[in-house]
């Protein structure tokens, strides 16, 4: 008798590269909120994005991966409407939410971002049995 033991990466096509997502998302969220400031720190940020846009695409994985142009077509939507909520979040700033909540955008990055990390870290590390 076998037990199958699902894992993060083995759950489906669907499941490709969501770990990534959510830093995409919170990413954009918070630059759109900074309100696209093309200083130094912006510049930064939107190579930031663009690569996180991308570069995903790349990592290893045991499922096989969408077709890359409708993969990027779908990220690149949610980024821009991570962007809008961005834009829309700083509206409300000090108005229907207070001043200190501008920090929560890039509280959840850093969050999504050690997880993301942990989930990457483990699948490339983890014991695959020989068959």
């Amino acid at each position: 008798m076998q037990t199958q033991v699902a894992h993060f990466d083995d759950a489906g096509s669907g499941a490709f590269a969501l770990d990534t997502t959510f830093v995409l998302f919170f990413l954009a969220v918070d630059f759109g909120q900074t309100s696209f400031s093309f200083g130094v720190d912006g510049i930064f940020s939107l190579a930031t994005l663009i690569m996180l846009m991308v570069l995903p695409y790349f990592l290893t994985s045991s499922v096989e991966k969408p077709e890359f142009g409708s993969w990027i077509f779908g990220r690149m939507m949610i980024a821009v409407l991570a962007v809008i909520l961005g834009v829309m979040f700083r509206q409300t700033l000090g108005v229907v939410l207070p001043e200190t909540f501008k920090f929560l955008p890039l509280t959840l990055l850093i969050v999504a971002g050690m997880i993301s990390c942990y989930i990457q870290f483990y699948g490339m590390m983890k014991f695959r049995l020989a068959r």
